[in-house]
């Protein structure tokens, strides 16, 4: 089943359980789904790469407004950001934990060979490739940052 069917189905559901914030982060996704479809070079179709990126872009988007919402005390706008992750995080890959990240991290610093803070864009190059809708990029940041100043 393709995610745009996973879509409507489960709008249909949210539409009859009447859940609001499952509903408002379905709709969302349809609109991006829609949007990826008709531009140009798209020809209607998406691929799989596709959706996650949108989906990706999508999770952070809702973690940077977030964040935003929980330092200026807006709990009524940090609940709706809450409920939007979590829909979009249904039809994500598993993201990877700390760990996994810090073992894949090292494995891809000693495979371009850097040495110091200064390769930092050539694993962070790598890494993003390889952990590609796998874990956020923020945190790939951080853990190379700090095993490479070590």
């Amino acid at each position: 089943m393709s995610l745009e069917q996973q879509i409507m189905t489960e709008m249909k559901d949210a539409m009859k359980a009447k859940n609001e914030g499952v509903l408002r982060s379905l709709r969302a996704i349809k609109a991006e789904i829609i949007k990826a479809k008709t531009e140009p070079g798209a020809g209607g179709e998406i691929n799989e790469a596709t959706e996650q990126k949108f989906l990706q872009k999508m999770m952070k988007q809702r973690r940077d407004s977030l964040e935003i919402f929980e330092k200026q005390g807006r709990e009524d706008l940090a609940i709706k950001e809450r409920e939007e992750i979590e829909t979009i995080e249904r039809f994500l890959p598993k993201q990877m934990g700390e760990a996994e990240i810090r073992e894949a991290v090292a494995s891809i610093i000693t495979q371009v060979g850097a040495t110091s803070p200064a390769d930092m864009g050539k694993v962070m190059g790598a890494a993003s490739k390889q952990l590609a809708g796998l874990a956020d990029g923020k945190i790939i940041s951080t853990v190379v940052k700090e095993l490479l100043s070590k």
